[in-house]
């Protein structure tokens, strides 16, 4: 491999290179995690909607966003009608800046269900559960962690419905003083999301070493996975 292609391998945005017919010819890392959220077609319908009427590149600047992905720009390109180039470029996003191997010894599952079971107390919502069944016991500060999971739930406390999904981010890890780490991820999805509560959130995340992300009526947890 070209120093050139390790670069483009390693760079921080999904580079795609389409055949004809839509079909992957290339791409580098970041885009392999990607097409993990995103169909290619969407991805290949995108770039000739954004394409140069002539051959060339051109460059948009935009605001998309795809599952954990959002972007700001994308940059089309071709040369002829056998391939096509698209590059799409990334917000930066919050990184983790320590981990901190101390912690209880704690069981997702039932953190998860007795922060459920306190917020469904007097209220007619109805809680479904999608929950990667696999998760070992992990290390949190648990104190810290379920007051962002109860700030989290009372957001959603006027929605009908709260659906909670639990899942690792495959391909994605944090590497902390030479030791690797996967990344989990808790999304807590339902309508009339209360942002009065973001600002708290994201004081609690700081203090434990998560990250909090605020859609429309979504709000992601991510955290390393520390193993008990």
């Amino acid at each position: 491999m070209q120093f050139l292609e390790k670069w483009i391998e390693h760079d921080y945005n999904p580079f795609i290179i389409f055949d004809a017919n839509g079909k992957v010819k290339s791409l580098n890392q970041e885009a392999q995690y990607l097409l993990g959220e995103v169909s290619t077609k969407e991805i290949f319908d995108i770039a000739g909607a954004y394409a140069a009427i002539t051959y060339g590149f051109k460059t948009t600047i935009l605001d998309l966003e795809f599952g954990s992905y959002r972007f700001y720009g994308i940059t089309v390109g071709y040369e002829s009608e056998e391939e096509i180039g698209v590059k799409l470029y990334k917000y930066a996003t919050q990184k983790f800046s320590t981990i901190a191997e101390y912690g209880e010894p704690v069981n997702i599952y039932t953190l998860l269900d007795l922060c459920i079971s306190a917020t469904s107390t007097g209220q007619n919502t109805q809680f479904k559960k999608e929950f990667d069944p696999t998760f070992p016991d992990l290390r949190l500060q648990i104190d810290g962690f379920t007051k962002l999971l109860n700030k989290t739930y009372a957001s959603f406390q006027h929605a009908p419905k709260i659906t909670t999904k639990l899942s690792l981010k495959t391909g994605e890890h944090i590497r902390f003083k030479e030791k690797k780490y996967p990344i989990f991820t808790i999304l807590v999805e339902g309508e009339g999301r209360d942002r009065r509560f973001e600002l708290d959130a994201q004081a609690i995340a700081k203090t434990i070493n998560c990250i909090v992300h605020f859609k429309e009526e979504q709000i992601i947890i991510t955290s390393p996975l520390i193993s008990a």
